[in-house]
C-alpha cells in the first residue's frame, strides 16, 4: 500500500471513530466502534489495489451511514419537532414547497 494511501486509510479509520463516538446511545456508541475496529483489523492485512479501493468505498457508505443515523437518533431527544423553523420557500404563485425533511414548518405549521 503506497504511503499516501495508508494515510487515507488512517485518516478515514480516525474519522469513523470519531462519528461513533458521537452517538448519545451507549449501545449503539459501543456497537459502532467495535464494527469500525473489527473491519479494520479484519482487512489490515489486504495488498491488492482494487480490493482496498472497494474497502475504502464500503468505509466512506459506512461513514456516510452512521452520520445519517447519528442525526436520527439525536433528533427525537432534542424535541426537534416541538420547534419551528423557518425551513419552508413559497413560490411566486402561493405553492407550497417545504424544503426541511421532518421537522415542524413555520410556513404551513406542520411537519413536513
Amino acid at each position: 500500500m503506497a504511503a499516501s494511501s495508508r494515510e487515507h486509510v488512517l485518516s478515514l479509520y480516525r474519522l469513523l471513530l470519531k462519528e461513533s463516538k458521537k452517538f448519545p446511545s451507549y449501545n449503539y456508541r459501543t456497537y459502532a466502534l467495535r464494527r469500525v475496529r473489527d473491519a479494520f483489523r479484519e482487512n489490515r492485512t489486504v495488498e491488492d489495489p482494487k480490493v482496498v479501493e472497494e474497502l475504502v468505498k464500503r468505509a466512506r457508505d459506512g461513514l456516510a451511514l452512521i452520520q445519517r443515523q447519528k442525526w436520527s437518533s439525536i433528533i427525537p431527544t432534542i424535541g426537534l419537532r416541538q420547534v419551528k423553523l423557518p425551513a419552508c420557500t413559497a413560490s411566486v404563485s402561493g405553492v407550497h414547497r417545504c424544503v426541511c425533511v421532518r421537522v415542524c414548518c413555520s410556513v404551513c405549521g406542520g411537519v413536513c
